[in-house]
């Protein structure tokens, strides 16, 4: 295989004609290509890559090309089949830059005029599901994906075919659909969101190879000589801006991003939406450097590799924050390219190396050789991602969220905003992961992508009426109804409020507040990863206050991950289940068992992947603890069976205090349990009022320690005092977490 990649290049470079090329600029330049072939054999990361791919691409080429009419969803014959064509198209074009064989270019011609037969005729997609339907998928957005991978290949044999084809693939095939996305589509085009941003790249870039400088204008500032009529929206409720509302690649980089790189859809819409900011930018890079665009924004679009890479758990899978579907991660296809990318342009970071490595694999690009090459070298760092709090809004502004961690444990908070029509309504909700994973949970979406079986492989009704409702999260739910009444508009104008961040080496804490999800209702939750020498793991700390009406009913679930132990309290089981509710996310839960809580405290163990863990939680008199779980009113059984637990209560001003403690291990092929008791004797609040919360908690062995915590005054140099069941405390600075024997 590599005799004939060398007889290829060879050849190649006596037919190229590289006196005057232009082509390829977008994400290879003629200067990279020379060193990557300078390389070959020499940098094996990139050489394996090489041949991956190089396998991947002769077997599509053996099947023939493939250029159905459109006519399913996501995941049906036609969908899947246009979709692996353009990659297969991006591949071949690096190819033959690479390898010179010109059988890769030749595939590529082909089936662009297998499109250019086909295009002009088709009429937008047949299924109507989405507020902009494409021609080739059902949707704009995908067919924005073809134009983006398509333009590449395109611009890897542009100077090799002669006039003719590209006179007629660009006024018959590449225009038509630069326009059909932007001017005939600008409600998918001019807007704020990942679908325009991947609009933008592609009417961008395929103007970048052709050389036609309005598509190149229109995708950095829009699609000005249309409109979009006010109040529109899309599938998801998100609100589709009137002409307005800036526009353009330029306005999607400065509105989509906060200064720390945080991208207001999420990770899982950041790492989608990174592929076309990227991958444009860099075509920017090197056909219009006047523009700096890595350097735009104090270099947000390399901050945003880092944001991303904060926002993963350990094993490298992103927080299902917002509309996410669990799994993806790090090594999906557009970090594969950003990571790359970021280490290429931004510092070259020793760091971002291991990631590579990890990847294990490359972009066939000037990026992915680079990095390659510095591996290879030996350069690699690790990447030990630390305790972070990351700003939302274009001027940071807008809300966080606040990362945790600690040993083998990560604590995310979220108190960002919305997040548009991808938003859910989880103020001040968490999730708590450790090595082996999830601990307590987040749902995630409601959506099997790609998987026909699902409803077409796009969202489900039960997104909207489950997954996005305050009750599915670990969030605090006021009179049984969701956040900003489940209204997407009202959520969208506001954020939570950064109220305090702070990662010392033994003890993180978060803390943040929400005064606009309900009228009259305003919350604060204090979360702390402490290290104490008596445990195997750090310990978590939750204490969340409310100033509300009296009377007020007050639901506060916990989706654990794994199997119910034990609780210290008696459960009085349900054979007759009838749904919590009809609205607002109850409707699909189960209330499987419940118990009115007695005594000072309630227990419960539960045990995942050979460990336990208990939450240990502070009662009041007339709580209730409700074991559920989902399932209710889903006819399909389109949402996962996972359990939780509510504590409810009703009253007017209170705490939730809750302690959550990973202990012990259990070996399977011994049958022996270690350490499978709690080792939390007792938790009291010592004191609660609007301006500070105490809590102490007791150890069986016999320790005890405290946390005073100022919910009002952040300044670290004012003096505290309090009285509390135990005596007056004083303190100075913001909280006091100390052993008290």
């Amino acid at each position: 295989m590599r005799f004939k990649i060398y007889i290829a290049i060879v050849f190649f470079f006596i037919q190229s004609k590289s006196d005057g090329q232009t082509s390829p600029s977008l994400i290879l330049t003629k200067d990279g290509i020379k060193e990557i072939r300078l390389g070959l054999g020499q940098v094996p990361l990139f050489d394996q890559t090489l041949a991956t791919v190089q396998q991947e691409v002769d077997e599509q080429i053996e099947k023939g090309i493939d250029v159905p009419v459109p006519k399913d969803l996501a995941g049906g014959y036609t969908h899947e089949q246009h979709k692996t064509n353009f990659f297969t198209l991006q591949k071949a074009g690096v190819l033959f830059q690479i390898t010179g064989d010109e059988r890769y270019a030749t595939y590529i011609k082909d089936m662009l005029y297998a499109y250019l037969d086909l295009y002009p005729d088709l009429d937008r997609h047949p299924a109507e599901r989405s507020y902009a339907r494409g021609k080739l998928f059902w949707q704009c957005l995908n067919d924005a994906n073809w134009l983006v991978y398509v333009s590449q290949a395109y611009d890897c044999i542009y100077e090799w075919l002669v006039e003719e084809d590209r006179q007629a693939l660009n006024d018959g095939l590449f225009r038509p659909m630069a326009d059909f996305l932007s001017i005939e589509t600008p409600q998918f085009f001019n807007r704020i969101h990942n679908h325009s941003t991947w609009g933008n790249a592609a009417v961008g870039m395929i103007g970048l190879v052709i050389d036609d400088q309005e598509l190149v204008d229109r995708a950095l500032y829009g699609a000005r000589a249309v409109s979009v009529k006010s109040g529109a929206v899309d599938n998801d409720g998100g609100s589709i801006i009137s002409q307005d509302q800036e526009m353009g690649f330029l306005a999607q980089i400065d509105h989509a991003f906060s200064p720390d790189g945080y991208y207001t859809e999420g990770p899982y819409y950041q790492r989608y939406a990174m592929y076309p900011f990227l991958i444009f930018a860099e075509a920017l890079s090197n056909k219009r450097p006047d523009l700096k665009i890595l350097g735009y924004k104090d270099s947000v679009l390399i901050r945003g590799v880092y944001a991303l890479l904060h926002q993963t758990n350990s094993a490298g899978e992103f927080f299902p924050i917002n509309d996410s579907q669990k799994g993806m991660s790090l090594a999906s296809r557009e970090l594969v390219n950003a990571v790359s990318m970021a280490y290429h342009y931004g510092s070259q970071d020793p760091r971002l190396l291991s990631v590579i490595a990890a990847q294990g694999r490359v972009p066939l690009n000037d990026a992915g050789f680079d990095a390659a090459k510095a591996i290879g070298e030996g350069l690699a760092r690790p990447f030990i991602k630390p305790s972070i709090e990351l700003s939302d809004g274009a001027k940071g502004d807008e809300g966080a969220i606040g990362i945790l961690r600690g040993g083998d444990l990560t604590l995310v908070m979220k108190y960002a905003k919305h997040g548009m029509g991808h938003g859910h309504f989880d103020r001040l909700g968490f999730m708590l992961y450790d090595e082996t994973g999830e601990v307590i949970q987040d749902y995630g979406s409601a959506r099997w992508v790609n998987i026909e079986h699902k409803d077409g492989g796009g969202y489900l009704k039960e997104n909207h009426s489950w997954a996005k409702e305050t009750v599915a999260h670990n969030a605090l739910v006021v009179n049984k109804d969701s956040h900003f009444d489940g209204n997407v508009k009202e959520a969208d104008k506001t954020s939570g409020t950064p109220y305090y961040f702070a990662a010392g080496e033994s003890v993180r804490i978060v803390s943040a507040k929400e005064t606009q999800a309900y009228d009259d209702v305003v919350m604060q939750r204090t979360m702390a990863m402490v290290d104490l020498e008596e445990l195997e793991h750090p310990l978590v700390i939750d204490l969340l206050s409310v100033q509300a009406p009296a009377e007020t009913r007050y639901d506060l679930p916990l989706y654990y991950v794994g199997e119910f132990m034990s609780s210290n309290q008696k459960l009085q089981t349900n054979n007759d289940l009838t749904p919590m509710g009809k609205e607002s996310g109850y409707q699909h839960l189960w209330a499987e068992a419940q118990a009115d809580l007695t005594g000072d405290l309630y227990r419960m163990t539960w045990f995942n992947k050979k460990r336990f863990y208990t939450v240990t939680s502070v009662i009041e008199s007339g709580d209730e603890m409700i074991l559920t779980r989902i399932g209710a009113n889903d006819p399909n059984f389109n949402l996962r069976r996972d359990p939780g637990i509510i504590h409810s209560r009703t009253g007017g001003n209170t705490v939730f205090a809750s302690l959550y403690e990973i202990h012990g291990s259990y070996d399977y092929s011994t049958e022996r349990p270690l350490n499978l008791f709690t080792s939390i004797a007792d938790l009291k609040v010592l004191h609660q009022s609007a301006e500070y919360i105490v809590v102490r908690f007791l150890l069986n062995s016999g320790e005890e320690y405290q946390l005073a915590f100022s919910l009002k005054d952040d300044s670290g140099s004012s003096q505290h005092a309090v009285k509390t069941s135990k005596g007056k405390l004083t303190w100075q600075g913001i909280y006091e977490f100390k052993k008290i024997k």
